[in-house]
Order: C-alpha cells, then structure tokens, then sequence
C-alpha cells in the first residue's frame, strides 16, 4: 500500500510556493498566442548549420500540443511498458548556471569492505537540492523551473551498479539492475555537498557509482546549449570480503521490491488516486454522537442519521423499530414526535411503561390495532381497567381525561406536518431552479466552448495555409537557386 508520507507529499504546489514560482495561464485549455514557438514550425534543413548528414525535424505550429494524442499517457506515473509525456520541458538555465556534479566518495578507484556501512558523497554546482515530489503519483508531471537566482530546483540520486568481473567492462550492464539507489531529498550542507548512506554496505564485486540529476519532478535536468559538459557523474570502485548479503535498496533486495510494487500499484490506481488506507479513520469516533438525550435504541433508530432533538424523537414520520420500542421504554422526554405514526408493528412494546410523563404525542394515533398492551394502557402502571381497555373514549390515566389534549395536540402536529411538507415543497422548488440554472450556465459554456474551438481551427487552418505558403516559397526558391546554379555551371 502507498505510504501516506509519500501521498501527503505536495508537488508543485508547495516547491512553487516557496520559491515563489509563478506561470501564466496554468489553469487554461487554450495554447496562448504568446506561448508559441516558432522554432518548431521549422525543420532545420535549410537554417544555419544544416548539413546532409542531419534528418529533418518533425514540425508543428502548436507547439506538438496535442503529440500524445491517442497514445498511453505517463500521468505522473511509472508507467514500464511505455508512455507519452506531453508536459513541456520549462525553464531553462542560463549557460553559466549550468548544473555540474562530482563523486567525492568514493572515490575512483576506492576499495570497500563487504557489509560495512559506507557514504555516498556528491558534490553539485549551481544547483538547488531538496525538491522531491512524490514519485508515484507527480512522475515528470510538472515542467523543470528555477528559483529566484535562476537555479534549477530539484534532487539528484546515486546508483550503484555491479559490474562483473572486471571495473572495466565492455557490455554496458542492464539499466533494469542495481546494487543500490537512493533517491536524496534534502538539502544536504547548504553548500551543495549532498550524502546518501549505504547501510550495510554491499556485496563483494566490482561496482560503478553514478548520479541522476533531475529536476523537482524526476525528469533528467534540461540545459541550455548542446556544447557542454555533463551534469552527472560516475566511478568505480570494488568491495572485497565475505558478506554475501544483498543491500535491501538493491532492485531484488527489500526495499527495492516494495517501491516497484508502490509504483505499480499507483499506475493500477491510476492518476490522482488517493491512498485507499488514507481516510479510513476519517469517520471514526462520529458514530456515538447520533443517540443525544435518550433515545436509547441500541443502534435500531435508523432514521434519518441522528435523534439529536434533547428529548424529542423527530424521526420525520416513523419510529421504524421492528415492532419495538426498544429498551422497554420511549423515554423521549415527554414528547414522541413521530410525525404522526408510531410505527411499531400494532403494540406499543414499552414493557408496561410507557414513560412519556403522560403525553403520547404521536398526533392523535396510538396504532395498536385495538388493543393497548393486552388490555391495559400501561401509563404509569396501570389503566386499571382489569384486563380491558374500556375506557369508552377516555384515557383515564390517573385520573385525567386527556382527549381534549389529544386533541389539541393531533391539531398541532397536524400542523407542524402541513408546515413541513410545505418547507420540503419549497425547498425543492429551489433545487430544480438550481439545476435548471445549472444546466443554462452548462450550455453557454458549451456553446463557448465550441465557439472557441472553430475559432481555433480557423487560426489553425489559416496557420497551416499559411506554413503551406512558406514552404512552397522556399521550394520555389531552392528550385530558383538550382536554377542559377545550372546555368552558371
């Protein structure tokens, strides 16, 4: 499962907002006039420095922006059977901020002792380490950018391959195998000298070190000239001894199993999913708040999530406790507002008791089908009615002829009744006034949207006339020079 430090990681977000990192038009569709880039309208065949040995360039006159169109999208993922990534490189360093690396430890040559710990040690010029995005989720998802001096923000990594038999092979060893990788996200000394730890050590071989430079992102660094020197460095060096255990940051060993088997499970997930373990404890702990002020149900009052009403059981319209009152009493205060319906099964299944301080306010209807308990209105004891319920239109509980209240009170819930369907009435008025809002702002954005597509097939069209135009200019005039030429000749 992704672990959540490594979900919870922001990507571009944070590093922007610490490096004051701003883009123009980062949450458009539309490729801004100001955006395009002439260059690729080109193929270089007839541009300074063109020769016969070079190929043509492919060209577009919307900066390649729909390339991967059709084909597999990285997604910001680890995608290993291959995909397409249509972010754009970025922001690019001036020549003399160019990025550049050197191995201090080990050293070129260095020999180490199998199983013991050792250092890796790299020391970078122009260049702002401690910009690591999550890896399984934010993969080459965002162009490289620099900080306020013009220096590239990003990390860099060490890689230990083994290389056989000899320090100098001559078969390029497989780029899917490593002794050790470390992906190193802090800042290191503040001077550019950057350590990974190798715990353990390694296995006794003969072995190449290198960095992996990369931007916040993980994509190799991109520089601004072709002429340079190399932003990586690698040496070699051999471990001798008797400890023959594989590191766990080895691609077989541990831990470099269970990030293979993270990064699949994100490409499974797919882009921007969440770490299914992340919320499971988000709703814990609310379960208990829904039973406030009595009303004692042992989990069985599923109606309409809480009975937060300090001591009224406003379960809109039903108390649905399969036939019982649970717990042998309705102790809601004085008041069982049901809205009209008591609706357990045609027995007020209250033990003997039913604990409503003399009121049953369920408007007016008892729903015991004929009988209350068995012959006996079980308020405060007994209706001493030996063993009928005939109390010929008076509930003679205690003395106190209550249908007058009743009534009264049928009257009142009748009314709350009429006011609440009214409220739902009206407020569903407003929803379907909402939706149909909803649904008129849908459209003109549609219609927008259209709008500005045929605008810009209208440019694109004009653009591509226009593009035919050139080239056939420039065939015209090739054929002109040929031309001249044969007639020189």
């Amino acid at each position: 499962m992704l672990p959540r430090s490594l979900l919870g990681i922001p990507a571009l977000a944070a590093a922007a907002a610490a490096q004051n990192v701003n883009f123009q038009g980062s949450d458009s569709l539309t490729l801004l006039d100001n955006a395009i880039q002439l260059g690729s309208q080109f193929d270089g065949t007839d541009a300074i420095g063109a020769s016969d040995e070079q190929a043509p360039s492919l060209t577009s006159v919307n900066n390649f922006i729909n390339f991967c169109a059709g084909r597999t999208l990285t997604d910001g993922l680890q995608i290993t059977t291959g995909s397409c990534n249509g972010i754009p490189h970025g922001e690019i360093p001036a020549k003399d901020n160019m990025i550049s690396a050197i191995i201090i430890n080990p050293a070129n040559g260095a020999v180490i002792q199998s199983g013991e710990t050792f250092n890796i040690q790299v020391q970078m010029a122009n260049f702002a380490p401690g910009q690591f995005t999550n890896a399984f989720a934010t993969y080459y998802s965002v162009p490289q950018f620099l900080n306020e001096q013009g220096i590239v923000i990003g990390h860099t990594h060490v890689t230990v391959q083994d290389l056989g038999s000899s320090l100098n092979p001559t078969t390029p060893p497989d780029a899917t195998q490593f002794a050790f990788f470390k992906g190193i996200n802090d800042e290191g000394n503040g001077q550019g000298l950057l350590e990974a730890v190798v715990e353990e050590g390694l296995p006794p071989g003969n072995y190449r070190v290198c960095t992996i430079v990369s931007a916040a992102n993980h994509q190799p660094v991109v520089m601004p000239v072709a002429q340079r020197g190399a932003q990586d460095d690698c040496t070699k060096f051999t471990v001798v001894g008797d400890d023959f255990d594989i590191n766990d940051a080895a691609n077989n060993g541990a831990g470099g199993i269970d990030a293979a088997e993270q990064a699949q499970e994100a490409v499974e997930l797919g882009p921007g999913a969440i770490d299914p373990d992340a919320d499971d404890d988000a709703g814990e702990g609310d379960q208990d708040d829904q039973q406030d002020n009595g009303d004692n149900n042992n989990g069985q009052d599923n109606n309409n999530d809480q009975d937060n009403n300090q001591g009224q059981d406003n379960n809109n319209g039903q108390d649905n406790n399969n036939g019982q009152d649970n717990n042998g009493q309705d102790n809601n205060n004085g008041q069982d507002n049901n809205n009209g319906q008591d609706n357990n099964n045609g027995q007020d299944n209250n033990n003997g008791q039913d604990n409503n301080n003399g009121q049953d306010n369920n408007n007016g209807q008892d729903n015991n089908n004929g009988q209350d308990n068995n012959g006996q209105d079980n308020n405060q004891a007994q209706d001493n009615n030996n063993g009928q319920g005939n109390n010929n239109g008076q509930d003679n509980n205690n003395g106190n002829n209550n249908n007058g209240q009743q009534q009264q009170q049928q009257q009142q819930q009748q009314q709350q009744q009429q006011q609440q369907q009214q409220e739902q009435q009206r407020q569903q008025q407003q929803q379907q006034q909402q939706q149909q809002e909803q649904q008129r702002q849908q459209e003109q954005q549609r219609q927008q949207e259209q709008q500005r597509q045929q605008q810009q097939q209208q440019q694109q069209e004009q653009q591509r006339q226009q593009e035919q135009q050139r080239q056939q200019q420039q065939n015209n005039n090739r054929l002109a020079r040929l031309a001249r030429r044969s007639f020189v000749a």
